[in-house]
């Protein structure tokens, strides 16, 4: 727990440097007001604070892995620990199966950066360039995805995985690719996606049936 703790004192010192996502805030807390009707970059600030607004034990247990991908985020980002707001930090914990998957995604608005709290994982980011950066994590490590850029981790160990993912932003966004092209609402049209693909619309679509939500 030690070294857990030390890790996340020192992502947030880099963090509270220069290098925020999100704007400085101008004032000492400004805990969200998620009820609020208010449309704003970020969110309100709620007049009645406590104590509860600054705690939270969502990455305190694994979280459940029985789906099709075999991993599983759990965001602890300003809609789940209202008093983020303004702070521009937020942290998630990325729990995986054996043969776990968190598909190619990007976060929009944010770097990440991962910790490895036990297990192993393949990572990897692929630049602008098409140039991948990858590499073998294991229990302790830390590796880091530049902000926007494509990046994925997979479990090929014997035994579950789990990272702590620490992020610049208080709402960081994830876009799955597979998911955004294939299950967009609208959709997508299927001769774009054949032509992209280079595939025929026939496969188009049993790719977006596998996508749609069951």
């Amino acid at each position: 727990m030690a070294s857990i703790a030390t890790l996340l004192l020192l992502s947030f010192a880099l963090f509270s440097t220069s290098i925020f996502a999100d704007p400085d805030s101008l004032q000492d807390i400004c805990v969200a007001d998620l009820t609020s009707g208010t449309k704003l970059n970020g969110f309100p600030c709620k007049a009645n604070v406590s104590s509860a607004d600054f705690f939270s034990s969502l990455l305190s247990k694994p979280g459940l892995t029985n789906n099709s991908f075999g991993s599983v985020v759990t965001g602890a980002n300003v809609e789940k620990l209202a008093g983020l707001n303004t702070l521009g930090v937020s942290l998630a914990r990325i729990d995986f199966a054996v043969g776990g998957l968190n598909p190619p995604h990007t976060h929009p608005r944010a770097t990440e950066v991962v910790y490895v709290l036990e297990g192993e994982l393949d990572v990897g980011f692929i630049t602008t360039a098409n140039v991948l950066y990858s590499a073998h994590i294991v229990k302790g490590d830390v590796f880091v995805f530049p902000k926007a850029l494509v990046h994925f981790q997979k479990n090929n160990g014997k035994k579950t995985a789990a990272v702590l993912s620490a992020f610049n932003s208080q709402l960081p966004g994830t876009q799955s690719l597979g998911t955004t092209l294939f299950a967009a609402t609208p959709q997508v049209p299927d001769n774009v996606l054949s032509k992209a693909f280079k595939i025929s619309t026939k496969e188009v679509e049993i790719i977006k049936y596998k996508f749609a939500a069951k």
